[in-house]
C-alpha cells in the first residue's frame, strides 16, 4: 500500500474512534454497550454511577437488580450524591444504616421498562418502595419530584436507565 493511501487510512480510523469516544464519553459509554449488559454492570461500566453501585451494594440489592426486572432506574450521578449535606453518603453507608439506603434505592425504582417516550402521558410512578414519584414534563425536561432528568433511554437486557441530577428522597 503507498504511504498516501496508509495515511489517508490511518486518519480515517482514527477520527471515527474520535467520533465513537465523544460520543461514548460521560456516561454515554454506557449507552453503547448497555443491551448487553444488566442495570448494575451498566452503572458500572458508565463511571459515574460509582456512588450509586456502592449503595446498592451495601444495601444487598445488587441481586435484585441484576434479575430479570424490567427495572427503570432513575440513577443519580456521583454528582448528585455530592449535594446531599456532608457526611449523609457515610452515614448511609454504615451497617446499621442498611434499611434506610435500601429504601432509599427502591425509591429509585419502578417496576417495568418506562422509556422516555412513554413520560409523557405520565403524571407519577409508583417505586418498588410502594410510594409513589411525581412526574413533570415541560420545555425544560422532565422532573421526577424534585430531580431533572439529564440523559434517558440507556437501555439494558434488564430494563432501562435515566440519569438524575439529584438523589430522590421518599
Amino acid at each position: 500500500m503507498s504511504t498516501n493511501k496508509t495515511r489517508i487510512l490511518v486518519f480515517v480510523q482514527a477520527v471515527l474512534m474520535a467520533v465513537w469516544l465523544v460520543g461514548c464519553q460521560n456516561g454515554h459509554r454506557a449507552a453503547c454497550t448497555a443491551a448487553k449488559q444488566d442495570i448494575v454492570d451498566t452503572a458500572v461500566q458508565a463511571g459515574s454511577f460509582n456512588t450509586l453501585v456502592t449503595a446498592i451494594k451495601a444495601a444487598d440489592l445488587v441481586d435484585a437488580l441484576k434479575g430479570p426486572g424490567p427495572f427503570t432506574v432513575f440513577a443519580p450521578t456521583d454528582e448528585a450524591f455530592a449535594k446531599l449535606p456532608s457526611g449523609t453518603v457515610d452515614s448511609l453507608l454504615r451497617p446499621e444504616n442498611k434499611d434506610k439506603l435500601a429504601d432509599i434505592l427502591k425509591y429509585h425504582v419502578v417496576s417495568g421498562k418506562v422509556l422516555a417516550k412513554d413520560v409523557t402521558g405520565l403524571h407519577s410512578a409508583t417505586t418498588l418502595l410502594g410510594k409513589d414519584l411525581k412526574i413533570r414534563t415541560s420545555g425544560n425536561g422532565v422532573m421526577i419530584n424534585d430531580a431533572k432528568v439529564v440523559q434517558t433511554d440507556i437501555m439494558c437486557k434488564n430494563g432501562v436507565i435515566h440519569v438524575v441530577d439529584t438523589v430522590i428522597l421518599p
